[in-house]
């Protein structure tokens, strides 16, 4: 899953308007371009549009490139100029924290491989969401000492579930999905389930027993310890 907390600070530094309007510049732009081409196009001093557009390129939203402008090589043909274009990363921030990207990929890739196995994509689909839960489980490393109810709401916390536990049964406030959820709910609240299940098994949660508990105000998956 993104971290929509770092988007969040990524877009937060185009909050200023001389950095915002330097982003929009080379955006523009069909190729990438210099700090003086910037601090023209701007009429900006090129000490303050190099300064916004450096720190551009630290929050990820740029990208920088070197090339010598006067077509020449060689002895004589000058230093590389420091050129800069937009990053070919993606941002998204929503409130509530919602991963719609996720679900499209994998319906993608169940619709794909559907198509050349003749396998039924729910069936695909389900799969896939369960293979990504637990690779983006694994992934996070969590400690395997803490208790499994606390190591998956950690963990789902991470992906913007806004888990709690009551008499050890884990809920979750949010639903990722919820939009999609709201028109196609069988097919998502499955898929979902897989998801959440595969994040279990990620992070090690063997003694766990995730299922499809639909609740008023709350996530349609919740888990307990096996009984």
């Amino acid at each position: 899953m993104p971290t929509p907390q770092i988007d969040l600070a990524r877009i937060a530094a185009l909050a200023e308007p001389v950095r915002r309007n330097l982003f929009d510049f080379v955006t523009r732009s069909r190729t990438a371009v210099s700090r003086e081409q910037a601090a023209e196009g701007l009429a900006i001093a090129p000490h303050t549009a190099k300064f916004h557009l450096d720190r551009l390129v630290d929050e990820g939203l740029l990208d920088v490139e070197f090339r010598r402008l006067t077509g020449r090589t060689g002895p004589g043909s000058g230093r590389p100029a420091k050129l800069y274009r937009r990053s070919d990363r993606e941002l998204q921030v929503s409130l509530p924290e919602r991963h719609y990207d996720l679900l499209s990929r994998i319906l993608a890739h169940a619709v794909a491989e559907a198509a050349t196995t003749g396998e039924a994509a729910g069936v695909i689909a389900a799969r896939v969401a369960r293979a990504e839960g637990s690779a983006w489980g694994a992934a996070l490393g969590e400690p395997v000492d803490s208790a499994e109810l606390d190591r998956l709401a950690t963990a789902l916390a991470a992906g913007g579930y806004e888990p709690w536990i009551d008499e050890q049964t884990l809920f979750l406030r949010n639903c990722p999905f919820h939009r999609v959820a709201q028109e196609q709910t069988e097919l998502v609240c499955g898929l979902n389930l897989e998801y959440v299940t595969g994040v279990a098994d990620g992070v090690g949660c063997t003694g766990l027993t995730t299922r499809l508990d639909p609740g008023e105000d709350r996530c349609c998956v919740s888990a307990a310890p096996h009984r």
